[in-house]
């Protein structure tokens, strides 16, 4: 019995550390060092208006209407609710060469453009988690003379609008440049004021 206790006793006593170190010490110091350091990022990046939470700079949501800038497109009926992801289904899928066609035809119309004339890929299909914030700089400048017209301003404000809240390729060697919608349409929306 003396010796199981020998051993059972450092056991019980690294089990008490690390579930004490690990699971709150470490916790508690990790979310200090984040509300101190980075507080807007650690609580979601959210935009604010009048007080009032608009949207997040780090998830696309689905925006109508317009005279506004619109995001990237959602086959799906998509809530906040729901995991996020795309259809998943092949890029030689009919289902989704259907859907791309159709989503392609609709911006053409919505934007005013000709019937041949190539719409950007990200205007045309989701992206892989179906959350993505940024649209390319093609795309938002494919729908600023619509955005301009609605809201009763020149392509020149909107396209400057454009380019202030376009972002750069992360670590300045991935990915490609976007803008963020939510961001540039609550700047237009605070234009007025």
């Amino acid at each position: 019995m003396n010796q199981l206790t020998r051993q059972l006793r450092p056991a019980v006593v690294i089990l008490v550390f690390g579930m004490v170190s690990l699971g709150v010490v470490y916790p508690l110091v990790t979310t200090l060092v984040s509300q101190t350091a980075f507080h807007a990022k650690a609580n979601g990046s959210l935009i604010k208006v009048n007080g009032k939470t608009v949207g997040s700079a780090l998830l696309g949501q689905e925006i109508s209407g317009r005279n506004y800038f619109h995001g990237r497109p959602h086959f799906g009926n998509w809530s906040p609710n729901d995991p996020s992801g795309s259809n998943n289904l092949s890029p030689n899928n009919p289902d989704l060469l259907k859907n791309v066609e159709g989503v392609a035809a609709q911006y053409r119309t919505e934007n005013g453009l000709k019937s041949d004339q190539p719409v950007p890929a990200d205007a045309a299909t989701e992206s892989a988690s179906g959350l993505d914030p940024e649209i390319s700089i093609q795309n938002a400048l494919l729908q600023a003379p619509r955005v301009a017209i609605e809201r009763g301003l020149s392509v020149d404000v909107v396209n400057k609008l454009v380019h202030k809240y376009t972002s750069g390729r992360s670590l300045l060697v991935f990915g490609d440049k976007g803008v963020n919608v939510v961001e540039l349409n609550v700047a237009l929306d605070n234009l007025k004021n």
